[in-house]
């Protein structure tokens, strides 16, 4: 990056380079929910007895009033009451479930062999789209993108004499600025669903959600941020970069171990071909009437109600999906020669769990605090009171919140930990104002995304910095973040605008899933 590039820059490095040095004093996503969970019982002790009136989806009309944990039914309830708590929490099993699926797919290779697939058989015209949209679909392996994409995307720039650093900032964008967005259900969907249902259900017990219940939208943003992301690479970013000069880094590494090589493609080929024959008997399961997965469908009831079972059963469908394919080509490349390697697979991935796993345990205490005292559902209706007073509503309503969620990326980096405390919140708040859980999860996953990108607390920010520095070894914080910033200013305008036609136009944000509550 040229001298003037830089210092045209300065101000917004040192903007982000401030932020950074901020979000570093908070604690530990850990400590956050301890230290929240202890304001809960604080709160609940000082506004006990205050109540409010609460109307439900069905008009029934719940008085609710606000119960105290500093009280000897609280202290002999939070005791008695915490391995259930932990269970209880509502994305835990199926975190844990889709993780099992995933986790040995990409143990085996076949995942990361994928995207290097995808990446490396198409043509040049096409390589800044397709680098982008595999970053996008690589969030179905987790965090695999990060550590497999973005060096890829560098090499893939460099190969075709283009700025390596573009092809970098292209694939993260993918990844992180589009890790809410996909064409199929990822390990996210379940998590961010649970969690929301959770709190929904503080104010509507009945209410459900299902893991795809942002699938429509999100498959639209899926197209939307493969759009983006491609045009502010080639007006914006290719030619903020300038020229390359391969004197300033290492040169890229071409080789095989790097490209697929003729084995891996062939067993690729192969497992690709196992995964689709079964994704089509899995869909069977809920398309065919008298299947298992299918229901019957009252006269006048939408006809996707047929699908209910299918949709509760979306976790352990996409587990499947994930690990015979997986094992398939792991059993041809030679990743798997027992049924020992499986079990390590399958233990490897739950052991990478293991601090999600204590978060969840805090996590799962201050869900249920929130909801035992009635904080929860009393917050949302004096919320709403508030909105309504100050005339914040509808498609104004769900900008303020996204632009709410965007800027918590910048004290907490996890998608799931922001959620867990910001749903038992917002989402029966919203419900009170007419939108729905569907909607309100939908707005949040946008505001997530669209500061993935410049959030100095991005965990993976440090190995973007190591692959950049390969062709560029003066780059740092700042070259990325300031890269990154038009992907996040473009992406934040398209997809707020997508979202409000969305909501106005009245399409579904997923199978059975409205934009309003009402």
């Amino acid at each position: 990056m040229s001298e003037v590039n830089v210092a045209n820059q300065s101000r917004v490095v040192r903007a982000l380079s401030a932020v950074e040095r901020m979000g570093q004093r908070l604690p530990d996503p850990l400590t956050l929910f301890f230290a929240m969970s202890a304001l809960v019982v604080l709160v609940s002790g000082v506004f006990a007895g205050v109540s409010a009136d609460v109307v439900q989806r069905s008009g029934d009309t719940v008085t609710m009033t606000v119960k105290s944990l500093l009280s000897f039914e609280g202290l002999r309830w939070m005791l008695t009451s915490a391995v259930d708590n932990f269970i209880d929490f509502a994305p835990l099993g199926p975190v844990l479930t889709v993780m099992i699926g995933i986790g040995v797919a990409e143990r085996t290779g076949f995942i990361s062999m994928g995207l290097k697939v995808l990446v490396t058989r198409v043509p040049d015209a096409l390589l800044t789209a397709t680098v982008v949209f595999a970053g996008v679909m690589s969030s179905m392996a987790a965090d695999a993108g990060y550590v497999v994409l973005t060096p890829l995307g560098a090499l893939l720039f460099a190969s075709v004499k283009r700025h390596p650093l573009a092809g970098l900032a292209a694939a993260y964008a993918g990844v992180s600025g589009g890790y809410s967005a996909n064409l199929l259900i990822t390990g996210l969907d379940p998590m961010l669903a649970a969690l929301t249902q959770q709190a929904a259900q503080s104010l509507d017990p009945s209410y459900t959600v299902n893991a795809a219940c942002n699938y429509y939208f999100m498959v639209a943003s899926t197209v939307l941020v493969t759009v983006i992301g491609t045009v502010v690479t080639t007006r914006i970013v290719e030619p903020m970069l300038g020229e390359w000069d391969p004197s300033l880094g290492d040169s890229p590494d071409l080789s095989s171990d790097t490209m697929p090589g003729a084995k891996e493609t062939r067993a690729f080929g192969i497992s690709m071909a196992v995964g689709a024959v079964l994704a089509i008997l899995l869909m069977l399961l809920g398309l065919i009437p008298g299947a298992p997965l299918h229901d019957p469908v009252a006269e006048g009831a939408p006809a996707v109600n047929a699908l209910n079972t299918f949709f509760g059963a979306i976790e352990i469908l996409v587990t499947i999906g994930f690990i015979i394919p997986g094992l398939v080509y792991g059993v041809l490349v030679g990743a798997v020669k027992s049924d020992k390697d499986i079990a390590k697979m399958m233990s490897d991935t739950m052991a990478s769990m293991g601090a999600y796993v204590v978060l969840a345990f805090v996590a799962g205490q201050f869900v249920a605090y929130f909801n035992w005292t009635h904080l929860g559902a009393i917050t949302a209706v004096k919320g709403a009171g508030v909105l309504q007073v100050i005339g914040l509503e509808g498609g104004l309503l769900m900008v303020a919140f996204l632009v709410v969620a965007a800027f918590m990326n910048f004290l907490v980096g996890s998608a799931s930990a922001k959620w867990a405390f910001m749903a038992p919140i917002f989402v029966p708040m919203l419900m009170q104002m007419g939108l729905s859980p569907e909607a309100t999860q939908a707005a949040y996953r946008v505001g997530d995304s669209i500061t993935n990108i410049i959030s100095p607390l991005m965990p993976y920010l440090p190995i973007i910095i190591v692959f950049a520095q390969k062709y560029d070894r003066k780059a740092g914080m700042g070259t990325i973040l300031a890269a990154m910033l038009p992907y996040s200013i473009a992406m934040g305008i398209a997809w707020i605008i997508m979202l409000l036609v969305w909501m106005y136009a009245g399409l579904p944000m997923g199978p059975g899933a409205s934009a309003f509550y009402p």
